[in-house]
């Protein structure tokens, strides 16, 4: 899907600029060399996010943009392994390393000795703390938030909610976690009456669902991270209990589902996540880093959200297995940083 959504504003403001209006600049990084590294790839989103890297990585390399772009997956979730990738990307000359990382704070050290090697790392998606990298990232406290805003408008009454969480220990799983926490502060007519972790994953979600539904009183709603709504559903399902009010993440099972209920029953909720093309944004940053263009280390994309009104254009946008996605370019990458600064 190449819908450019919130950022299309940004983008054409920022168009109006010099720089935009005078094409990029390719000559200082056609020989620069740039890793992706990736701590997982057991769900959807995540091989989502390592098709879009190869598809616009390698027509970058292609046109001589960067001379290479190759992306390196731990085999496991361990902040230990993604650091010993690191340190071997540094020796084998990269000139910037992508990183999504397995934790905010324990990639510090390998980050640092990168930075101090002369390479240049742009964290995305799990970013990390050390202060010479930069951060690409969605507002994920904001996104849990926002659920809760939207069950509070469908249901003031309020009622008992069960929480999916992410990959325990990852920067992600904190943030929304927390925004989820700041809507219920805000909404206290509704209560979090159990919480588990599903990893992102659709499997994951329904087992662990399917273990506490047998304790749990009626549920009004289930606010989740991303690749476990349909899980949850299947679950309850499972169960024999009533599905209540999924919030779902942009997958196409999830959204699959969402519309033959929808059409069954008038099945109604929301469904959010962030586009695992930002990868391709954070490449891009990181080649204008290599070509000398001033970054702020900081810089804060849209989330995608898709709403009963917008599902049958959004399922038609998404392909089977996958994500609903933007990929981004050079152009949506100096409109982020330009808004930034």
């Amino acid at each position: 899907m190449k819908t450019r959504v919130a950022l299309a504003a940004v983008v054409a403001a920022s168009c109006l600029s010099a720089t935009c209006l005078a094409g990029p600049a390719f000559a200082d990084t056609s020989s620069k060399k740039i890793a992706l590294s990736n701590n997982y790839a057991g769900n959807s989103w995540r091989q989502a996010m390592l098709k879009s890297w190869a598809t616009v990585t390698s027509k970058a390399v292609a046109d001589g943009v960067v001379a290479d772009a190759a992306a390196f997956t731990t085999a496991e979730n361990q902040a230990t392994e993604q650091a010993a990738q690191i340190q071997n990307l540094i020796l084998q000359g990269y000139d910037a390393i992508v990183v999504n990382a397995a934790s905010p704070t324990a990639l510090n050290g390998a980050v640092k000795e990168a930075c101090d090697a002369g390479v240049t790392v742009v964290s995305f998606d799990g970013i990390v703390t050390e202060p010479c990298a930069w951060r690409v990232a969605v507002d994920f406290r904001k996104m849990g938030e926002i659920q809760v805003d939207y069950l509070a408008e469908r249901f003031p009454e309020g009622g008992n909610l069960l929480e999916i969480r992410g990959l325990a220990g990852v920067f992600v799983d904190d943030e929304i976690h927390k925004g989820i926490e700041d809507g219920v502060k805000k909404h206290p007519q509704f209560s979090i009456v159990s919480s588990v972790h599903g990893d992102w994953a659709q499997e994951v979600a329904q087992k662990a669902v399917a273990g506490v539904l047998p304790t749990l009183p009626e549920i009004k709603a289930v606010v989740t991270q991303g690749g476990d709504g349909y899980g949850a559903a299947q679950a309850f399902k499972g169960a024999g209990r009533e599905v209540p009010t999924i919030i779902m993440g942009n997958r196409h099972d999830e959204l699959l589902w969402w519309k033959d209920q929808k059409e069954a029953t008038g099945y109604e909720t929301m469904s959010v996540s962030i586009a695992p093309g930002v990868g391709t944004l954070a490449f891009w940053v990181a080649q204008q880093i290599l070509d000398g263009k001033e970054v702020p280390k900081d810089l804060i994309v849209p989330f995608l959200s898709v709403e009963q009104d917008t599902l049958d254009e959004r399922l038609a946008q998404t392909e089977k297995g996958g994500v609903t996605n933007v990929e981004y370019s050079l152009t949506d990458a100096q409109a982020v940083i330009s808004g930034a600064k």
